[in-house]
């Protein structure tokens, strides 16, 4: 019984079995459990995975000249070049060479150039950054 068939039958027979008319509180009743339901499935399925989504892309985007990053394959190299979306890495006690692309970076290991921690002064209360 498909769901075209279905619903027509259950409005019918909520028609009959109600004082002379449907009820329209069961209705808005169901209306509001889908609403629900779609905020649900919004806040706890589609919305974590599009953050994740973001942060890997801001993560591949970010990776620079002489940064130990790790692929999907699980290669692990410093990255040599970066041009474009493809990637140079350099591999091994041999120093051998992959390109691959942005894509399949699963994350960056190291960084090459740590961002200075800020340090807070005790008099002035102001932020200073380690050299």
């Amino acid at each position: 019984m498909s769901l075209f068939n279905f619903l027509p039958q259950t409005l019918t027979s909520q028609a009959a079995a109600g004082a002379g008319g449907f009820d329209v509180m069961s209705l808005v009743t169901m209306g509001g459990m889908i609403v629900v339901l779609g905020l649900v499935f919004y806040f706890f399925l589609y919305r974590p995975q599009k953050k994740q989504e973001k942060e890997a892309t801001q993560m591949r985007d970010s990776v620079e000249i002489g940064d130990v990053i790790s692929t999907v394959g699980g290669i692990v190299g410093v990255v040599v070049r970066v041009k474009g979306d493809m990637l140079l890495i350099e591999t091994g006690a041999d120093r051998t060479r992959l390109q691959v692309q942005k894509w399949a970076i699963r994350n960056v290991e190291e960084k090459a150039h740590p961002a200075p921690e800020p340090e807070k002064s005790a008099k002035s209360g102001k932020l200073k950054f380690k050299k």
